[in-house]
């Protein structure tokens, strides 16, 4: 691994930008159009289980370090040239705007590991700057009742700003007189699924209707979901109720029913059943599978794991991806974990890596003009190819099932 220390300057102050559009005097707050109700209490973001490293850096030392990784595949296509010009520029400006010390290294697969140091509001500011510039970034767009957003703002919108910095999002709130109740998320696909999770339960709680916390092992999420969320959607279809689940990436048992107060009470009945049952049922079994071959039992978006919990009944449970533990686990009855441990490694075994030797020399012939060559290989004999990196030991790597 190739390490880059960024040099630290002196720092200059910088405003946050505020998210929510100001108004001319005259025009309305959110508290006058949509009062508080009198039993309603301030909902607060769980900043504990958004983030564990968040939470462990408001303890104890006032200076502190984070480790976090940008994976290859999403890095920005602008940051490729890791450790000089406008990347070495942009740490050195992130680091005078939020006064924490930065040290960036790439592996080999060309991910990006940062080292932040800092005071903890510093280091979580510059997490957000790192990943806006060096990681892509999705949106997501979700609809939440005006009356609610007051509660996603909170007082001259500090929720709103918690939350970004805690999520590494941008977050946008319709104004005043909009009559939109959509909600915009910019951000990593994990940071918005936080993002989203923390406002659809923050509008939860302000619902007039039925609201209903259950605490359910996350271990027994996937079967209360189902594979391809079939259960829950079939749950919610049934019963009226609104379940809400957090996604794999959000660590956190809760889960959050709302709606009719029969509705949800038949939800809660059904949700607490299928936990007992599997608490019953379930046994667990790691197996040691090559982080290379991770992605082959993941599938585009999880959809292999939910395959394999269609298939088998038994769920995946996936390492962390900065974790160096290669470890799955299979979590199920124990009579079906034979056969689900059988599929995991077909799986993992699907797709083979084979080194050839070759001149650095050769590279391109075998690339060919704008790729051409390597475009012929791929209709001639359907291999899908990695392409060509560049190592000291000059080697090209074809990879295909």
């Amino acid at each position: 691994m190739e390490d880059s220390t960024v040099v630290d300057q002196q720092p200059t102050n910088s405003a946050y930008e505020n998210n929510v559009a100001s108004t001319p005097a005259p025009t309305p707050c959110y508290d006058d159009l949509f009062p508080a109700l009198p039993e309603s209490a301030p909902p607060r973001f769980n900043n504990p289980t958004l983030s564990a490293a968040t939470q462990n850096m408001r303890v104890g030392s006032s200076v502190v370090t984070q480790v976090f990784i940008v994976p290859s595949g999403e890095r920005k296509y602008d940051s490729d040239k890791f450790g000089e010009g406008e990347s070495l520029r942009t740490c050195q400006n992130i680091m005078k705007e939020t006064n924490a010390h930065i040290e960036i290294s790439s592996g080999k697969d060309q991910s990006l590991t940062f080292l932040v140091t800092g005071k903890p509001n510093e280091v979580i500011e510059a997490r957000r700057k790192i990943l806006v510039h060096f990681q892509t970034q999705a949106s997501k767009s979700i609809s939440i009742p005006r009356e609610h957003h007051r509660w996603i703002l909170g007082k001259k919108g500090d929720r709103l700003r918690e939350l970004e910095k805690i999520t590494a999002t941008k977050i946008v709130v319709p104004r005043i007189n909009d009559e939109s109740d959509i909600i915009t998320i910019s951000g990593t696909k994990e940071g918005i699924e936080k993002a989203e999770h923390e406002i659809r339960t923050t509008s939860d709680e302000q619902s007039r209707k039925a609201f209903e916390r259950v605490n359910i092992p996350k271990i027994y999420h996937p079967f209360i979901m189902g594979p391809h969320n079939e259960n829950v959607s079939k749950m919610m279809e049934e019963t009226g109720a609104k379940i809400n689940i957090p996604p794999p990436s959000v660590q956190k048992d809760e889960i959050i029913i709302t709606g009719e107060k029969e509705g949800v009470l038949q939800a809660k009945a059904r949700i607490e059943a299928i936990s007992k049952e599997m608490e019953k049922k379930c046994t667990s079994v790691g197996v040691e599978v090559p982080r290379a071959q991770h992605k082959y039992i993941v599938g585009p978006k999880g959809s292999t794991i939910q395959e394999i919990l269609a298939m088998t009944g038994v769920s995946v449970e996936m390492p962390a991806s900065d974790s160096p533990n290669d470890t799955i686990t299979l979590r199920g009855p124990q009579d079906k974990l034979g056969n689900a441990l059988s599929v995991v490694y077909q799986k993992a075994n699907s797709v083979r890596t084979t080194t050839l030797e070759c001149p650095q020399w050769i590279h391109k012939y075998i690339i060919g003009r704008e790729g051409g060559h390597i475009k012929e290989i791929h209709r001639s004999v359907s291999q899908r190819t990695r392409g060509v990196q560049r190592r000291q030991d000059q080697d090209r790597r074809p990879t295909g099932a």
